[in-house]
């Protein structure tokens, strides 16, 4: 019994591994980056690079946020800038629902935080191959804001066979 044990653990273990993976085929590129959770101030750009090979795949964006149960706001907005490899810029703003008028939480709540997902961009082609630069900033009223934990990018493929 023992001995089966033994190579049961492990290859469940392999199996678990294997279809986690799979079911994230389609994502690029993932990176959640923690933000000073007593105090993010508008100054502080989360920066994001994405080598890009690919000029003919479709992607959607995403970006992740983690607040605190504490977070005072319904909402926060981002602002996102863009640099292509050719140097130009592209400036963005999202606005990301977090809570209903209620104080609902829209994400999953786990523990003391919520975890949320928005859509930044979707069926979008990078028009050249190289690096991408991404920053991220806080776009509220405060110039400081409190109970954010991070924000992440997230860009997965997006085509025929691909999981949504």
């Amino acid at each position: 019994m023992r001995k089966l044990m033994h190579i049961a653990i492990p290859v469940f273990l392999c199996a678990v591994a294997v279809l986690t993976a799979a079911c994230d085929k389609n994502v690029y590129y993932t990176v959640q980056q923690d933000v000073d959770e007593t105090g993010w101030d508008m100054n502080d750009r989360l920066e994001f690079d994405v080598d890009v090979e690919d000029t003919l795949q479709l992607f959607d964006f995403y970006v992740d946020v983690r607040n605190s149960v504490h977070f005072p706001k319904a909402n926060v907005f981002f602002f996102i800038n863009t640099t292509f490899p050719d140097g130009s810029v592209a400036y963005d703003t999202l606005e990301c629902p977090l809570a209903d008028v209620e104080g609902h939480w829209y994400g999953r709540r786990t523990g003391r935080y919520v975890d949320s997902r928005f859509v930044f961009r979707r069926h979008v082609i990078f028009p050249r191959t190289g690096n991408y630069h991404f920053e991220v900033a806080h776009g509220m009223r405060d110039t400081c804001v409190v109970g954010l934990k991070s924000v992440g990018l997230r860009i997965e493929k997006f085509g025929p066979g691909m999981k949504k």
